[in-house]
């Protein structure tokens, strides 16, 4: 578990904790993202919608342990999936997907706590998780209309390495970020 402290977040009085989530978590992520999912796509983002992601996959981030959350107060404020799974399709921008690098997936803040460094708070556990496991490559993919995480990813020191689609989200383009770690 790892306890980040506003002045490091600048947040108000707020203290932010980043831990795995359990099982007894799921009601709270799950309206996480009922409220996450309108917003997106009421802002053009059809990432993500009624269909994923669901409780299914969820379930089975949490029994891999590659789920983590952020919490304030007691609240789940942001979520992200730690994976070492890369896509296939990775491979369009030149990346070796047989290079060991933990991928992000499923990164999403409440939109009561948006705009709080929830979510860079949360990138930054991929680091932490990433050097713990001796790996030195974060990646992420995210929809190309997603303004947010575009502006925030290359702030983070992550390199844009081009556009992909995914199989399993037909029709959506995706744009890939990578980030070399020191380890």
């Amino acid at each position: 578990m790892q306890l980040l402290t506003s002045p490091a977040l600048n947040m108000d009085s707020d203290n932010l904790i980043i831990r795995n989530a359990i099982t007894a978590d799921l009601p709270g992520i799950l309206q996480l993202i009922s409220t996450v999912v309108p917003a997106m796509n009421a802002a053009g983002n059809l990432q993500w919608d009624n269909n994923y992601p669901n409780e299914e996959v969820f379930k089975n981030d949490i029994a891999q342990q590659q789920l983590w959350l952020a919490e304030i107060d007691n609240t789940i404020a942001g979520i992200i999936a730690l994976t070492e799974q890369q896509e296939p399709e990775y491979r369009d921008v030149g990346w070796d997907i047989t290079e060991p690098a933990i991928v992000v997936h499923r990164l999403a803040v409440h939109t009561g706590f948006q705009g709080r460094g929830i979510a860079a708070a949360l990138l930054m556990q991929a680091e932490v998780v990433a050097k713990n496991r001796n790996i030195p490559l974060v990646r992420v993919d995210t929809n190309t209309k997603n303004l947010a995480t575009q502006k925030l990813f290359p702030k983070l020191g992550y390199e844009f390495a081009g556009e992909i689609s995914l199989a399993f989200r037909p029709g959506l383009s995706f744009y890939c970020y990578q980030k070399e770690l020191n380890l």
